[in-house]
């Protein structure tokens, strides 16, 4: 009996960054990091990589996930969400619906198994949905945005109001979604309805899109080393 499962979406096409998912962090491949804290954390009886991409998958099969099937490449494409992807794993792994999936990102590079042991803890504690966060460092009620050339702010009444007076917000910082089996094939079931978030710190709450994030990524890791 599967009693949990790590899904990591890793499609060969990648456009911002080609070949990102195994692009070479510190020396191994990028999906060879959340590969090693899903092994670290102990939770996982299968922890799956879904890819169209044969070069991935034996990456992936070499530090220690498996690929039991090739995705289809109409599930690869740039307009497929990531719920899809889950979604066609969880039935081609025939899982039952109470079975907690974690989707884990093939660049995040920064989690460890605690971070997934929290996020289960929180799964099994009630909670719909949980997600990995950041904390916005400035308060985004006193942003601005242009209109022309001219700033304007976004909440013009949030503006006199001392910073450290204002809520905290977050941001989803593209690293791990846990949720059970049945909450992912509910078509009408949306992450962003009441979650549970997981805290990342600022030098871990990177999402990897852009090769300015990946450059991010590569400064924090050598500051981390230093």
């Amino acid at each position: 009996m599967t009693n949990v499962v790590a899904v990591l979406p890793a499609r060969g096409g990648s456009k911002r960054i080609p070949r990102k998912n195994i692009k070479s962090f510190k020396e191994q491949p990028a999906i060879s990091w959340p590969i090693a804290a899903a092994v670290s954390s102990g939770l996982f009886d299968r922890i799956v990589v879904s890819t169209d991409d044969a070069e991935i998958a034996n990456v992936a099969n070499a530090y220690g996930a498996e690929t039991p099937f090739l995705r289809d490449p109409g599930l690869s494409d740039d307009y497929t969400g990531t719920t899809d992807v889950i979604r066609d794993a969880i039935k081609r792994l025939g899982l039952s619906e109470e079975v907690p999936v974690c989707c884990i990102y093939p660049t995040a590079l920064f989690i460890t198994g605690a971070d997934l042991v929290e996020g289960l803890k929180r799964l099994r504690l009630g909670s719909d949905w949980v997600l990995s966060v950041g904390e916005y460092t400035t308060p985004i009620d006193r942003a601005y945005r242009f209109d022309g050339d001219r700033l304007v702010a976004r909440m013009p009444e949030m503006m006199p109001r001392r910073s450290q007076d204002l809520e905290p917000t977050y941001f989803d910082a593209g690293q791990f979604y846990w949720a059970r089996v049945g909450r992912w094939l509910d078509p009408s079931a949306h992450i962003w309805e009441g979650a549970a978030g997981i805290i990342l710190p600022p030098e871990r709450a990177v999402d990897i899109d852009t090769d300015k994030d990946w450059g991010r990524a590569e400064r924090l890791a050598i500051m981390k080393e230093g």
